[in-house]
């Protein structure tokens, strides 16, 4: 999967070298605090195994590295979801809770979005929210998504955003 570049960051394929700084992302309680726990580093390492697997389709949730530090802050990057019906892509994202609030996912997610619609080809995608979630649901609006339905999955309910590209149903 080609590199996803912003003014402030760079969207890269995750490599198990990575696993040390998404360890301090996803293993992060506060982090992570709308999943049932944060991760443990055999999960972590889990995590990087299976978007390595995706990366062959084009889809896969990617490093998030600040340019300005070259440091690994999260991940973000689309992913085939299985909601209530047939897969749909998801816009996915994590930022560390020291680097919230300052427009990266926002940021991120808007790359991501762009690239689903463009070289993905998809007619639309959607964000998988918990209710609670604000700043989520915050990213997840101001990149034109918003609330199709409300689904209970994997023990939670859900918001699901939805955005269609433009000129789809």
């Amino acid at each position: 999967m080609p590199v996803l570049e912003t003014p402030r960051l760079l969207l890269r394929e995750m490599t198990p070298h990575d696993a040390p700084a998404l360890r301090a992302v996803l293993g992060d309680e506060e982090t992570m605090r709308w999943y049932p726990r944060g991760f443990t580093s055999a999960e972590v390492d889990e995590w990087i195994t299976r978007q390595i697997s995706r990366y062959p389709s084009g889809a896969g949730l990617l490093g998030l590295i600040l340019k300005s530090t070259g440091q690994l802050i999260g991940d973000c990057g689309p992913v085939w979801q299985a909601i209530d019906g047939p897969a749909e892509l998801e816009i996915g994202y994590h930022v560390h809770l020291h680097h919230r609030n300052q427009g990266i996912a926002t940021e991120a997610a808007l790359a991501v979005r762009d690239y689903a619609f463009s070289t993905l080809g998809c007619g639309h995608v959607v964000s998988i929210i918990r209710p609670e979630n604000l700043p989520s649901r915050r990213v997840a609006e101001k990149n034109g998504l918003t609330v199709d339905r409300v689904v209970f999955w994997r023990g939670y309910d859900h918001c699901i955003y939805r955005l269609a590209k433009a000129g789809a149903p």
